[in-house]
């Protein structure tokens, strides 16, 4: 669990600021949502709460690691899920395939020497463990799915898209989970259990912050300032992102 405050916080781009005068304040397993218009700064906001991109001005803390002194400390606990061009879906996959590789890479490049040391079935163990409390964790159920977990990812709804992606973020453990456009293209009712969803992971002690059009009144709620896209999208390709 992890504690995100922020003061002050933002990123400029060659063409103006992504985001700026962000102020935050929120407890270890709090719903953080991150709420304005598209093209406002809102994915922005999020890679620089995940570590993932250097702030301009201000500073965060997540955790016990300020930022942007320690964006690897902070990578090393959070994961991100539903970023387009960062966690996207290989639609030629099925969700079996897709939830083995991330397993693999988790136990290569993720975990501790000890645990590339382990004997191989002992390793296939914890990576099936891994990969089934993910899915529970993300409510996605491999049985109901058309083709089981021979699935194409191309032929899940969207809202099984979604779960996959969180699924995916979740079998690194992270104490810190970010998600872009939770509710883009989701139907009312599909919108209500995604952030029903992100209550039960906050509620198991991960800290959850997801980027929305909408955020819910129980949310810690904070907004982007209005702006364009090309500002953005400007201060993502200074990253190295886009």
């Amino acid at each position: 669990m992890v504690a995100v405050t922020t003061e002050g916080l933002g990123v400029e781009g060659p063409r103006g600021w992504a985001f700026r005068g962000i102020d935050l304040t929120a407890e270890s397993g709090a719903l953080i949502a991150v709420a304005g218009p598209s093209g406002s700064g809102r994915t922005s906001l999020l890679l620089a709460l995940t570590g993932r991109m250097k702030a301009t001005e201000g500073t965060a803390t997540v955790g016990e690691a300020r930022l942007p002194k320690r964006m690897t400390a902070v990578r090393r606990i959070s994961a991100l899920a539903h970023v387009a061009g960062v966690t996207d879906l290989d639609p030629a996959l099925t969700v079996g395939e897709h939830l083995r590789e991330r397993a693999l890479l988790q136990r290569r490049f993720g975990d501790s020497v000890r645990g590339l040391l382990r004997p191989r079935a002992e390793g296939a163990a914890e990576a099936r463990l891994r990969i089934d409390t993910a899915l529970t964790a993300a409510g996605l159920d491999r049985e109901a799915l058309p083709k089981g977990a021979r699935t194409a990812v191309r032929d899940l709804e969207r809202l099984e898209a979604l779960r996959l992606s969180i699924a995916l973020a979740l079998i690194g453990r992270p104490r810190l989970l970010g998600i872009d456009d939770l509710d883009l293209k989701l139907s009312d009712a599909e919108r209500t259990e995604a952030w029903a969803l992100l209550r039960s992971l906050a509620a198991a002690g991960t800290t959850v912050v997801a980027v929305c059009s909408e955020a819910p009144q129980d949310a810690v709620t904070v907004s982007t300032r209005p702006g364009n896209r090309k500002e953005e999208a400007d201060a993502l390709a200074a990253t190295g992102r886009a």
